[in-house]
């Protein structure tokens, strides 16, 4: 029938758009990444109003409150039958187990430096990260830079350098953050699901533990939520919107970006984080900081420059 057949047609040339864009840059992903990044740089602002409530509980609310957001998208795009597949295949739920490890670590270690007044620290793993990443694209992916890029990439290590000489060592909060994201970012790429089925089965698989702890926490009487007040109940349902959203928007852009592309839009949330230190949480902007910020911002702009002169080259080769 000519419907089946349009239906097999559109699924192999949205295969096909995945494929192609999973190759190289794309507007569209570079649109949902930075939307993604932009929310994660204001997450401090949020997360500091959960600063008396004790950590993990926090964690285990950003996983259960996550569930039932991915599951409606799924519901709405008409693909979970992709993450029914995805439950009894064990190759998927082994590399599905491996990412929610790193994300969760991440989540963990960035939320301890938010309660601990250690933002500049959290800020600076962010700003090491997009090395890193590229470190990971090019000794394992093999990606190569243009040499627009490879003069952001110079730019941006110069005022990493900046920033690293200037805390005068680089302390293990910022090496787990930068190390937990960077390689889950490589190994989100290699999972062979869709991004948002990914995300999902990353919390469902996550959701048995977070349900633990706070069973444990409610059996001994030291359960947050529900005891002091309807202000704290949604904050910490709203968890599950602020990890989510932009998660899954990350998730979608960075399957249509090369990883080193996604490396250095990653500058984009801890200069807001740095910012909100400064402006918000009263840390001191002096010294180093003060060229850094400059430069990074540079790195930024000659990235996307280049990325929109590529794209328009691009759109009117295809259409001549």
């Amino acid at each position: 029938p000519r419907s089946i057949s349009g239906k097999m047609k559109g699924a192999a040339m949205a295969r096909a758009e995945e494929t192609a864009a999973s190759e190289g840059d794309s507007l569209p992903g570079f649109g949902l990444a930075l939307a993604a990044y932009l929310l994660w740089g204001a997450l401090p602002l949020y997360l500091s109003l959960l600063n008396h409530i004790p950590l993990p509980e926090v964690l285990a609310h950003r996983v259960l409150w996550s569930v039932p957001l991915a599951l409606a998208v799924l519901m709405v795009m008409g693909r979970t039958a992709d993450l029914r597949r995805a439950l009894v295949t064990p190759r998927m739920l082994g590399m599905a187990g491996l990412t929610a490890a790193l994300v969760s670590v991440n989540w963990g270690v960035y939320l301890y430096a938010i309660q601990s007044g250690r933002a500049m620290d959290a800020a600076l793993g962010y700003f090491i990260n997009p090395l890193f990443s590229i470190l990971l694209g090019a000794l394992v992916l093999r990606e190569r830079l243009r040499p627009v890029q490879w003069a952001a990439v110079a730019l941006a290590g110069a005022a990493v350098a900046l920033l690293t000489l200037e805390a005068g060592r680089l302390p293990l909060l910022s090496l787990a953050l930068t190390v937990s994201w960077g390689f889950y970012a490589l190994f989100k790429r290699a999972l062979p699901m869709g991004p948002n089925q990914g995300f999902t089965l990353e919390v469902i698989l996550l959701s048995p533990l977070a349900l633990g702890w706070l069973g444990w926490l409610a059996a001994r009487g030291a359960l947050v939520f529900g005891a002091t007040g309807a202000g704290d109940v949604a904050l910490l349902m709203g968890c599950g919107v602020v990890t989510a959203v932009p998660l899954m928007l990350y998730a979608n852009g960075a399957k249509r970006l090369r990883l080193t592309s996604i490396a250095l839009m990653q500058y984009i949330p801890p200069t807001f984080i740095f910012l909100i230190a400064v402006f918000v949480f009263g840390e001191a902007f002096e010294g180093a900081r003060r060229i850094a910020f400059p430069m990074i911002w540079a790195a930024l702009a000659l990235y996307s420059a280049d990325l929109l002169r590529r794209h328009r080259q691009d759109s009117g080769q295809r259409g001549a």
